[in-house]
């Protein structure tokens, strides 16, 4: 089948969109466990962004499991291949000229090196919440700790199925010792040179 596809040669192109912007496109990728705070240090980034007129949009479990990816399950095929697919999702976004934020447990390093295959290492941003499994329990802001320790949840990460800690993220938030403010200032300050930085 894919020897019929040919793709068709578009006249406006990702440089075309990011001038009509006035900044860059790329990905920001929050990874860390279930309650470590990725989603919520996410939207406050993207608020920020907001503010100063940068085109953004949000990925979270929310609007991708009930959605595009609402025929997979929590096997590790399953988290590969939803893995997989936002990032072909996040690709075609970043190609729309959006600074896009991913927030996702993402707990294996293949995938996550997948993510910046698929995306380009120069469109990547590794965001890693490092929050401590004990603090990430005593949140527990979902429940899903409680039901795992009592056996109703299979593959919970953390408890039942392995998370791999990126080895050198890009940004590394300490949400221990950093307030949510400081998060968002750290990753601001890191970001801000990449949104009007020409990619080669």
């Amino acid at each position: 089948m894919s020897k019929n596809i040919r793709p068709h040669n578009y006249k406006i192109s990702v440089e075309d969109r990011r001038n009509l912007n006035n900044h860059n496109s790329f990905l920001l990728w929050f990874t860390g466990l279930s309650g470590s705070g990725k989603s919520t240090i996410a939207n406050r980034v993207e608020e920020e962004l907001n503010r100063e007129n940068v085109h953004t949009y949000s990925l979270d479990g929310d609007n991708i499991r009930e959605g595009i990816n609402n025929d997979l399950g929590f096997s590790p095929e399953d988290r590969t291949e939803n893995i997989r697919r936002i990032a072909e999702v996040a690709n075609l976004m970043v190609d729309a000229g959006l600074v896009v934020l991913a927030a996702f447990v993402s707990p294996y390093k293949k995938d996550r090196d997948n993510i910046r295959h698929i995306v380009k290492d120069v469109n990547f941003v590794e965001i890693y919440v490092n929050t401590s499994l004990e603090e990430c329990e005593r949140r527990d802001v979902k429940g899903l700790y409680r039901k795992a320790r009592a056996g109703e949840i299979k593959n919970m990460t953390g408890i039942s199925a392995p998370y791999e800690e990126p080895g050198n993220p890009d940004i590394e938030i300490k949400t221990e010792i950093e307030s949510i403010e400081q998060a968002v200032a750290k990753i601001l300050a890191r970001i801000k040179p990449k949104l009007h930085h020409k990619n080669e």
